[in-house]
C-alpha cells in the first residue's frame, strides 16, 4: 500500500512539471495491454555527456512479439564518433546521413510507447538517455512503469544457484534461455533478443 501511494505520489509530482500538455497522454493509464522492449545505442555509456545514435523498439501482447510493429530511428549527434563506440555498435558516420533531429526522433519515440511500460536490458541506462532529452524539452523523466530482464533472470536463476554467483552478461542469458543471436548488433534486433529472452523468462514461471 505505501509502495503505491509512494508511486503515486512521484508520478504526480513529475506530472507537475510536465511542459507540454501534448505530452500528459504518457501518464495515462495503459489500455492497451502491452509491452515496449527497447534499447538504444550511444556515442558512450555516461548520459551527462553521451548522445544517442539509434533507438530501436518492438512491442509485445498476449505473450508475441509483434515483429510487424517495430521502431527504429538514428539521430543526428553533435560530436564526432569515436572509433572506439564504433566497434560496440558497428554505427558509422555515413549511417546517420539520413538521421533526424533529436527532438523530433525522441517525440516519435514517446509516440510509440505511450504509457505502455518499458522491458530491457540494462534498461536504467537507456532510461536515463531518453531522460536526458525529455528532461530538457518536457520538464519530465520517462514515467512508464518498466521491468529489468537480467533481474527476471536472477530471481527465476537465484534458487538453482544459491550462492549468488551468476552470470548476468547478455550472450550468456541469451545461451541460457536457448535463445538464437540473431545476428547484426544494432538496437532493433537486440530489441527483440531481449523481447524472445523476457517472453521465455515469464512463459516458464
Amino acid at each position: 500500500m505505501f509502495k503505491e501511494l509512494f508511486s503515486n505520489f512521484v508520478k504526480n509530482r513529475n506530472l507537475a512539471k510536465l511542459k507540454d500538455e501534448r505530452f500528459r497522454f504518457l501518464f495515462e493509464e495503459d489500455m492497451s495491454g502491452e509491452y515496449v522492449v527497447f534499447d538504444t545505442e550511444t556515442t558512450g555509456l555516461d548520459p551527462k555527456k553521451d548522445e544517442i545514435l539509434s533507438i530501436g523498439a518492438v512491442k509485445i501482447k498476449d505473450n508475441k512479439i509483434l515483429t510487424s510493429q517495430t521502431f527504429e530511428i538514428y539521430l543526428k549527434n553533435t560530436t564526432e564518433i569515436s572509433s572506439k563506440s564504433i566497434k560496440i555498435h558497428h554505427i558509422r558516420p555515413c549511417d546517420l546521413e539520413n538521421a533526424i533531429d533529436t527532438k523530433e526522433g525522441i517525440e516519435k519515440f514517446l509516440h510509440f510507447i505511450g504509457s505502455r511500460t518499458l522491458v530491457g536490458y540494462y534498461l536504467e541506462f537507456d532510461v536515463a538517455m531518453v531522460n536526458k532529452y525529455i528532461q530538457e524539452s518536457l520538464g519530465i523523466k520517462l514515467p512508464n512503469e518498466t521491468i529489468e530482464v537480467s533481474e527476471v533472470y536472477f530471481d527465476k536463476m537465484m534458487p538453482l544457484i544459491p550462492q549468488g554467483n551468476i552470470d548476468l552478461r547478455f550472450d550468456t542469458i541469451l545461451k541460457k534461455c536457448e535463445i538464437p543471436n540473431i545476428g547484426a548488433h544494432n538496437a532493433v534486433n537486440d530489441a527483440i533478443m531481449t523481447a524472445m529472452i523476457y517472453l521465455k523468462l515469464t512463459q516458464e514461471r
